[in-house]
């Protein structure tokens, strides 16, 4: 999750708020590819949980990255809770059970992704090694109940601690227990957006089936492949979700304005402090609401730019669109989730192809699939098959854009690659999860512990 803005420029008028969005419009040349993973931080002695606190906690690791990154430290409240590169090409951050989020720099090509990701984890394994922890690469927390799963000092999720129950029965475990790897994308324009919208939309739940990489819950299987993906499903229905809206012909930036307009806020900040406003949607902050209740009570562009961050639909529009479905994992798909999308998404044969593919798919049928998912995983139906007879077809379109965008390393080799770990699970025919299941309930012998070495980083 992002630093905070801070950006003090009033909104007048809801045009506004729509032009923000369209600032992120692009050439082409100038799209970049923006990663973030999060991983569940444990101790070696007794797969344990790392608390904020002590001098092995949280906060000890973020001192040790800040010494030796030299970023600049994020604070809240007097406490670190993350750094940033000087330059904004990059942060790490904490979510609120201690997974610890690297946003990666906005970058050119998947080779310079995977080699961000790499050298982050190899910084990481220096500072935490001593420290007696390791990170764990799954999508769901294997062990821990949420009691046990230690709370990060951020004002933030304080505040979304307190609202999470009142409109779901998961939101705290969508906090506190999962794990995702994501990436940002750009476009040209309304109508590039649009497109790569509605693609991505549509086959987010196919990302969810082959990223399924969270079957356990509390040391026990959990019945299903993408936990996580479950957990989505009764979270906060308001702010998350398949957005029908995105679907129509003429959808646009507007759209979303005033979807996000009439979603309830989370929080103001203002002099460093956060202040609960989960009584008022930002429409109605907008007309007055909190003029005479919070310090200079009417809405900026920082404003508006923190709302849009705390919604959490499948894919995420800011001034780019986030691809939001995929659990987190082993290292390899840090480097495969955002091969996945730029391939689909980049390249203009590839997004023709995978528009021509998903154009007829409804609402409801791309409904029924996501909710199929984090049960069945590729063998959820779709039609007259399932999504690995799909996946097939999206990993062929994806594997053409990316060489068709001919993006080579020193080697020779282009970014083709990267997709082997999601095209051996269309192979095989099964994913992570089922392998851990597999696994646990035989040379495991029944016993979560041995997770914690083949899934650590």
């Amino acid at each position: 999750m992002a630093r905070d803005t801070t950006d003090f420029r009033p909104v007048e008028s809801i045009d506004e708020l729509v032009g923000y969005l369209a600032e992120g419009n692009k050439p082409k040349d100038k799209w970049r590819i923006g990663t973030e993973h999060e991983k569940f931080p444990f101790y070696i002695d007794g797969n344990s949980p790392v608390p904020y606190g002590g001098d092995r906690g949280i906060r000890a690791l973020l001192e040790g990255m800040q010494r030796t990154l030299g970023w600049d430290p994020i604070v809240d409240d007097s406490r670190i809770i993350g750094l940033v590169e000087p330059t904004g090409q990059g942060a790490i951050s904490l979510e609120p059970g201690g997974q610890f989020e690297l946003s990666g720099a906005p970058l050119e090509t998947i080779h310079q992704t995977c080699r961000e990701g790499n050298a982050h984890l190899a910084q990481l394994r220096e500072i935490a090694e001593p420290l007696g922890i390791r990170f764990l690469g799954l999508g769901g927390s294997p062990k821990w109940t949420l009691a046990e799963t230690p709370k990060m000092p951020k004002s933030r999720y304080e505040i979304m601690t307190r609202y999470m129950p009142k409109v779901g029965k998961l939101g705290l475990d969508m906090m506190y227990r999962t794990c995702t790897i994501q990436v940002n994308l750009d476009f040209a324009s309304e109508a590039d957006m649009r497109r790569k919208m509605q693609v991505s939309l549509k086959l987010q739940p196919l990302s969810t089936a082959l990223f399924a990489n969270s079957p356990f819950t509390e040391g026990r299987p959990n019945g299903l492949q993408s936990w996580r993906g479950e957990i989505w499903r009764d979270t906060d229905n308001q702010r998350s979700g398949l957005l029908e809206f995105c679907f129509s012909p003429e959808f646009g930036f507007a759209d979303y304005v005033e979807w996000a307009l009439d979603v309830p806020m989370y929080f103001v900040i203002r002099d460093g402090h956060y202040h609960d406003v989960t009584h008022v949607t930002f429409r109605q902050f907008m007309d007055g609401a909190l003029r005479n209740s919070v310090p200079q009570g009417v809405p900026t562009i920082g404003d508006w730019a923190n709302h849009l961050s705390t919604l959490f639909p499948d894919v995420r529009m800011k001034r780019f669109l986030e691809m939001r479905g995929a659990d987190g994992g082993p290292w390899r798909r840090i480097c495969a989730l955002p091969a996945f999308w730029v391939g689909l998404l980049y390249d203009d044969e590839a997004l023709d192809a995978a528009e021509t593919l998903t154009a007829d798919w409804s609402y409801d049928e791309v409904l029924a699939m996501r909710n199929a998912v984090p049960a069945a995983g590729i063998g959820a139906p779709f039609r007259n098959g399932n999504l690995r007879d799909i996946s097939r077809e999206v990993l062929a379109i994806s594997r053409t854009g990316l060489k068709n965008r001919a993006r080579l390393n020193r080697d020779g080799y282009d970014e083709t690659s990267f997709l082997a770990p999601l095209e051996e699970v269309v192979a095989r025919g099964t994913t992570s999860a089922e392998e851990m299941r597999n696994a646990f309930h035989t040379r495991w012998g029944g016993s979560i512990e041995p997770v914690f070495l083949e899934y650590a980083y």
